[in-house]
């Protein structure tokens, strides 16, 4: 095992601006979340597997929980009143089993990817490998995660610190976005570079129809447009329903970085999620209840309009820089030679799902280029199932329970919400892995959590009326 200085660093400075906004574990936890290349350590023992620091303040969270001398109780209370706790930890043991059984079961039956000692993907028969372990140990500790949060927020009412730790995150990543940008464009090359300490494959150089592409502090620039999204997603909707032009702000700027990092699964995800957005705007006006802020939205649309074809007008020539990026990160993209071969990659995942008769090739075995393909290949049916009830526990979010939370808690909530189900999104644009992120765990806990609480006030109300 090798430690990583520069990571330790920034655990370091975590800490202590976690500790200074009076929520250490959980604020460090969901900021730790802007470092996507920055690794604590490198395990030689599982292939280079390098653990990014937010596996740190994970593990933090879960021991501290584990401490406390109320751990019973309160385990008892999370899985006495959260029904959805119950399906997560029996996944949690199917990818355990499934990574320890599988492989060895259906060993030589069918053909898997997985990277080979130069970092490139190779296709080979399904054996044991080093993912098995440290893609299970990522999944496993995602969820001993989420129970540990489940606990901290049914003991006492923490959504203040969950609001404080995702605007820290939005702050940083659009710090360190800026920064990169800024960097390239003045000559200066990758400036993060000493904090990308994660054995990734370091692909912070690229340029894509002449815009240098922007990192931030992640690995490529298809990481860093996804967590954008995820940014953008909790910003735009703490902003909608709390007018704060705090999060306006955050929300503008997190967009035009995304529209920066030149990444096609950031576009395709910000395109997907505008759908939503443009159909609550028509349902307002159809109404009649149109918000100022609605307002706003559709006159900046407008003018982006009217603008462009201003500009086509005036001289075409000087949007031929963006034609050709839409052109080679969208519409060229399935053509490319990677689009081919992620296509590939999909089609034997699913045919691996077929060859193990539904079972599964087992957690980490292989990689895919899609979430959904790759939960489905590496989990099989069982799995997928479960994976799919807890999507639904997250789509469904407070549902009608909302009316018994404060207006507060309930922009909170949604805000997570949506930045899971935009994380989610992204991984299933171009996921490699079965597991959902470290984000879906967090978001399940803050949601199923504040349905209790809600719950337990909705009774208390009955009662006493």
């Amino acid at each position: 095992m090798q430690v990583s200085l520069p990571g330790l660093a920034v655990c370091a400075f975590l800490l202590v601006s976690a500790y200074c906004s009076r929520g250490m574990l959980i604020i460090g936890l969901v900021a730790s979340l802007a470092f996507g290349a920055t690794a604590a350590m490198t395990l030689t023992s599982l292939g280079g597997s390098s653990p990014l620091i937010y596996t740190v303040f994970a593990a933090l969270l879960v021991t501290a929980v584990a401490a406390r001398r109320r751990i019973w109780f309160d385990l008892g209370g999370v899985f006495g009143s959260i029904r959805p706790v119950w399906i997560l930890t029996s996944l949690m043991a199917y990818a355990v089993i499934g990574a320890l059984l599988f492989p060895r079961f259906f060993a030589g039956q069918t053909s898997v990817f997985v990277p080979s000692k130069r970092g490139a993907v190779v296709e080979a028969s399904l054996a044991p490998v080093s993912g098995n372990i440290s893609q299970t140990g990522y999944f496993v500790l995602g969820g001993l995660t989420a129970v540990a949060l489940c606990a901290l927020l049914l003991h006492s009412n923490r959504i203040d610190q969950v609001r404080r730790g995702f605007f820290l995150w939005c702050i940083l990543h659009i710090a360190m976005g800026v920064t990169d940008f800024l960097g390239k464009n003045a000559g200066a090359g990758d400036v993060l570079l000493p904090i990308k300490t994660a054995s990734y494959a370091m692909i912070t150089g690229a340029v894509e129809a002449g815009f240098s592409r922007i990192t931030g502090a992640f690995s490529e620039a298809s990481s860093f447009g996804s967590v954008s999204v995820a940014c953008l997603a909790f910003s735009y909707t703490y902003w909608r329903k709390t007018k704060s032009r705090w999060a306006q702000g955050l929300a503008a700027i997190l967009f035009f970085l995304t529209i920066l990092s030149t990444s096609s699964t950031a576009y395709v995800a910000l395109a997907i999620l505008c759908v939503p957005v443009g159909l609550s705007i028509a349902a307002s006006v159809f109404k009649g209840r149109v918000e100022s802020d609605e307002i706003l939205i559709a006159a900046l649309m407008a003018m982006a309009g009217v603008a462009i074809m201003g500009i086509s007008l005036f001289n075409s020539g000087m949007l031929e820089p963006f034609v050709r990026l839409i052109e080679s990160t969208i519409i060229d993209k399935a053509g490319s030679t990677s689009g081919l071969e992620r296509a590939y990659w999909n089609l034997k995942s699913v045919q691996a799902f077929f060859d193990t008769s539904g079972l599964g090739i087992g957690f980490g075995s292989s990689r895919a280029s899609s979430w959904p393909i790759a939960v489905l290949s590496q989990l099989g049916l069982l799995g997928s199932l479960m994976m799919a009830i807890l999507l639904g526990v997250l789509v469904r979010g407070l549902g009608n329970l909302r009316a018994w939370v404060d207006p507060e808690t309930d922009a909170v909530v949604a805000g997570v919400r949506n930045a899971g189900l935009a994380s989610i999104l992204a991984n299933s644009l171009a996921g490699g892995s079965a597991d959902p992120g470290i984000l879906f765990f967090i978001a399940l806990a803050v949601v199923s959590a504040t349905r209790v609480r809600a719950r337990r006030s909705r009774e208390r109300y009955e009662k006493w009326s």
